[in-house]
Protein backbone atom coordinates (compact mmCIF):
# COMPACT_ATOMS: atom_id res chain seq x y z
CA UNK A 1 0.00 0.00 0.00
CA UNK A 2 1.35 3.43 -0.94
CA UNK A 3 2.37 5.75 1.95
CA UNK A 4 0.01 8.52 2.99
CA UNK A 5 0.73 11.82 1.25
CA UNK A 6 1.29 14.96 3.42
CA UNK A 7 -1.83 17.09 3.80
CA UNK A 8 -1.92 20.12 1.56
CA UNK A 9 -2.48 23.31 3.54
CA UNK A 10 -4.89 25.59 1.70
CA UNK A 11 -3.19 28.79 2.88
CA UNK A 12 0.16 27.52 1.56
CA UNK A 13 -1.00 25.56 -1.52
CA UNK A 14 1.37 22.78 -0.48
CA UNK A 15 2.06 20.45 2.39
CA UNK A 16 3.53 21.94 5.61
CA UNK A 17 7.15 21.47 6.32
CA UNK A 18 8.02 19.91 9.70
CA UNK A 19 9.12 23.32 10.98
CA UNK A 20 5.88 24.95 9.87
CA UNK A 21 3.90 22.21 11.62
CA UNK A 22 5.88 22.73 14.82
CA UNK A 23 5.43 26.52 14.60
CA UNK A 24 1.65 26.14 14.02
CA UNK A 25 1.25 23.84 16.99
CA UNK A 26 3.32 26.14 19.21
CA UNK A 27 1.20 29.13 18.20
CA UNK A 28 -2.02 27.20 18.90
CA UNK A 29 -0.71 26.16 22.31
CA UNK A 30 0.28 29.74 23.15
CA UNK A 31 -3.18 30.97 22.11
CA UNK A 32 -4.85 28.39 24.38
CA UNK A 33 -2.67 29.44 27.28
CA UNK A 34 -3.48 33.11 26.68
CA UNK A 35 -7.21 32.36 26.54
CA UNK A 36 -6.98 30.35 29.77
CA UNK A 37 -5.09 33.18 31.49
CA UNK A 38 -7.73 35.69 30.37
CA UNK A 39 -10.50 33.38 31.61
CA UNK A 40 -8.80 33.00 35.00
CA UNK A 41 -8.38 36.77 35.23
CA UNK A 42 -12.09 37.33 34.52
CA UNK A 43 -13.08 34.72 37.14
CA UNK A 44 -10.76 36.31 39.74
CA UNK A 45 -12.13 39.77 38.99
CA UNK A 46 -15.73 38.60 39.38
CA UNK A 47 -14.85 36.88 42.67
CA UNK A 48 -13.15 40.05 43.97
CA UNK A 49 -16.15 42.17 43.04
CA UNK A 50 -18.38 39.67 44.83
CA UNK A 51 -16.31 40.01 48.02
CA UNK A 52 -16.43 43.81 47.82
CA UNK A 53 -20.20 43.72 47.32
CA UNK A 54 -20.57 41.40 50.33
CA UNK A 55 -18.52 43.76 52.51
CA UNK A 56 -20.59 46.74 51.41
CA UNK A 57 -23.89 44.99 52.09
CA UNK A 58 -22.98 43.24 55.33
CA UNK A 59 -20.20 45.23 57.00
CA UNK A 60 -20.67 48.81 55.84
CA UNK A 61 -24.21 49.39 57.02
CA UNK A 62 -25.86 52.78 57.04
CA UNK A 63 -25.99 54.57 60.37
CA UNK A 64 -29.48 53.95 61.76
CA UNK A 65 -29.26 57.19 63.74
CA UNK A 66 -29.90 57.65 67.44
CA UNK A 67 -32.50 55.51 69.12
CA UNK A 68 -35.60 57.30 70.38
CA UNK A 69 -35.44 58.33 74.04
CA UNK A 70 -37.01 56.00 76.60
CA UNK A 71 -40.15 57.20 78.39
CA UNK A 72 -38.98 56.61 81.97
CA UNK A 73 -42.26 57.60 83.64
CA UNK A 74 -44.31 55.26 81.44
CA UNK A 75 -41.86 52.39 82.00
CA UNK A 76 -41.93 52.94 85.76
CA UNK A 77 -45.72 52.95 85.75
CA UNK A 78 -45.79 49.62 83.94
CA UNK A 79 -43.19 48.10 86.29
CA UNK A 80 -44.62 49.47 89.53
CA UNK A 81 -47.01 46.56 90.06
CA UNK A 82 -44.06 44.23 90.59
CA UNK A 83 -42.16 46.54 92.96
CA UNK A 84 -42.53 46.75 96.76
CA UNK A 85 -41.48 50.40 96.86
CA UNK A 86 -42.28 53.46 94.74
CA UNK A 87 -39.96 53.50 91.71
CA UNK A 88 -37.98 56.71 91.44
CA UNK A 89 -38.50 58.98 88.44
CA UNK A 90 -36.47 62.20 88.76
CA UNK A 91 -37.87 65.34 87.16
CA UNK A 92 -35.04 66.48 84.90
CA UNK A 93 -34.72 69.30 82.34
CA UNK A 94 -35.81 68.52 78.77
CA UNK A 95 -32.20 68.48 77.57
CA UNK A 96 -31.68 65.27 79.54
CA UNK A 97 -32.74 61.97 77.95
CA UNK A 98 -32.84 58.29 78.85
CA UNK A 99 -31.40 55.44 76.80
CA UNK A 100 -32.58 52.60 79.06
CA UNK A 101 -35.12 51.86 81.79
CA UNK A 102 -35.92 48.43 83.25
CA UNK A 103 -37.01 46.67 86.41
CA UNK A 104 -35.06 43.45 86.87
CA UNK A 105 -33.05 41.44 89.39
CA UNK A 106 -29.42 42.36 90.14
CA UNK A 107 -27.47 40.28 92.67
CA UNK A 108 -30.82 38.69 93.67
CA UNK A 109 -32.23 42.15 94.49
CA UNK A 110 -35.19 43.68 92.62
CA UNK A 111 -33.61 46.70 90.92
CA UNK A 112 -35.01 49.68 89.06
CA UNK A 113 -32.38 50.88 86.58
CA UNK A 114 -32.45 54.01 84.40
CA UNK A 115 -29.63 55.27 82.18
CA UNK A 116 -29.55 59.03 81.59
CA UNK A 117 -27.63 61.08 79.01
CA UNK A 118 -26.74 64.58 80.13
CA UNK A 119 -26.91 67.63 77.84
CA UNK A 120 -23.12 67.46 77.50
CA UNK A 121 -23.21 63.83 76.36
CA UNK A 122 -22.11 62.27 79.65
CA UNK A 123 -23.84 59.39 81.40
CA UNK A 124 -25.45 58.84 84.81
CA UNK A 125 -27.13 55.60 85.87
CA UNK A 126 -29.83 55.50 88.52
CA UNK A 127 -30.03 52.21 90.43
CA UNK A 128 -32.73 51.61 93.05
CA UNK A 129 -32.34 48.31 94.90
CA UNK A 130 -35.40 47.31 96.92
CA UNK A 131 -34.39 45.42 100.05
CA UNK A 132 -30.75 45.66 98.93
CA UNK A 133 -27.79 44.32 100.89
CA UNK A 134 -24.05 45.00 101.04
CA UNK A 135 -23.37 42.57 98.20
CA UNK A 136 -25.74 44.47 95.91
CA UNK A 137 -24.21 47.82 96.86
CA UNK A 138 -20.66 46.61 96.24
CA UNK A 139 -21.61 45.23 92.84
CA UNK A 140 -23.45 48.36 91.71
CA UNK A 141 -20.64 50.74 92.76
CA UNK A 142 -18.17 48.38 91.02
CA UNK A 143 -16.40 47.50 94.28
CA UNK A 144 -15.33 51.11 94.86
CA UNK A 145 -14.44 52.26 98.36
CA UNK A 146 -16.13 55.38 99.83
CA UNK A 147 -14.07 58.54 99.47
CA UNK A 148 -16.31 61.01 101.30
CA UNK A 149 -19.86 62.15 101.93
CA UNK A 150 -22.12 65.10 101.24
CA UNK A 151 -25.62 66.33 101.99
CA UNK A 152 -27.78 67.48 99.07
CA UNK A 153 -31.17 69.02 99.77
CA UNK A 154 -31.34 67.34 103.17
CA UNK A 155 -30.33 63.85 101.92
CA UNK A 156 -26.98 62.39 103.03
CA UNK A 157 -24.99 60.67 100.27
CA UNK A 158 -21.84 58.52 100.40
CA UNK A 159 -19.38 59.41 97.62
CA UNK A 160 -17.11 57.18 95.52
CA UNK A 161 -14.69 59.26 93.44
CA UNK A 162 -12.85 57.11 90.87
CA UNK A 163 -11.99 59.84 88.37
CA UNK A 164 -8.26 59.36 88.91
CA UNK A 165 -8.41 55.80 87.57
CA UNK A 166 -6.83 55.11 84.18
CA UNK A 167 -9.98 53.38 82.92
CA UNK A 168 -12.99 54.10 85.15
CA UNK A 169 -15.59 53.33 82.49
CA UNK A 170 -19.10 54.21 83.67
CA UNK A 171 -17.93 54.30 87.30
CA UNK A 172 -15.81 57.43 87.24
CA UNK A 173 -17.98 58.74 90.09
CA UNK A 174 -20.74 57.27 92.23
CA UNK A 175 -22.91 58.23 95.18
CA UNK A 176 -25.28 56.17 97.31
CA UNK A 177 -27.98 56.68 99.92
CA UNK A 178 -30.82 54.78 101.54
CA UNK A 179 -34.49 55.69 101.87
CA UNK A 180 -37.05 53.35 103.38
CA UNK A 181 -36.51 49.88 101.87
CA UNK A 182 -34.53 51.28 98.94
CA UNK A 183 -30.82 51.75 98.39
CA UNK A 184 -30.07 54.27 95.65
CA UNK A 185 -26.85 54.46 93.66
CA UNK A 186 -25.99 57.05 91.04
CA UNK A 187 -22.87 56.36 88.98
CA UNK A 188 -21.44 57.57 85.69
CA UNK A 189 -19.12 59.93 83.86
CA UNK A 190 -20.79 63.31 84.46
CA UNK A 191 -19.47 66.29 86.41
CA UNK A 192 -20.41 67.16 90.00
CA UNK A 193 -23.11 69.72 89.08
CA UNK A 194 -24.96 67.12 86.98
CA UNK A 195 -24.81 64.54 89.77
CA UNK A 196 -26.04 67.19 92.20
CA UNK A 197 -28.90 68.11 89.87
CA UNK A 198 -30.20 64.54 89.62
CA UNK A 199 -29.70 64.01 93.36
CA UNK A 200 -31.67 67.17 94.09
CA UNK A 201 -34.46 66.07 91.75
CA UNK A 202 -34.77 62.85 93.79
CA UNK A 203 -34.77 64.48 97.22
CA UNK A 204 -38.53 64.93 97.56
CA UNK A 205 -39.25 61.33 96.56
CA UNK A 206 -36.51 60.02 98.83
CA UNK A 207 -37.77 62.01 101.80
CA UNK A 208 -41.19 60.43 101.35
CA UNK A 209 -39.99 56.81 101.37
Amino acid sequence: MAGQQPRVVAELGRPETPQETADRRAAASAKRRANQTLFNLIVATIASLGIVLFLVLVVVRPDPGPRPAVDVAATAEQAQAGADAPLLVPALPEAWSSNAARFAVTEQVPTWYVGYLTPGGDFIALNQGIGANATWLAAVVNELEPTGSTTIDGISWTLYDNRGSSDPGNHAFAMSTTAGDSTIVLHGTADDPEFELIATSLSTELAGQ
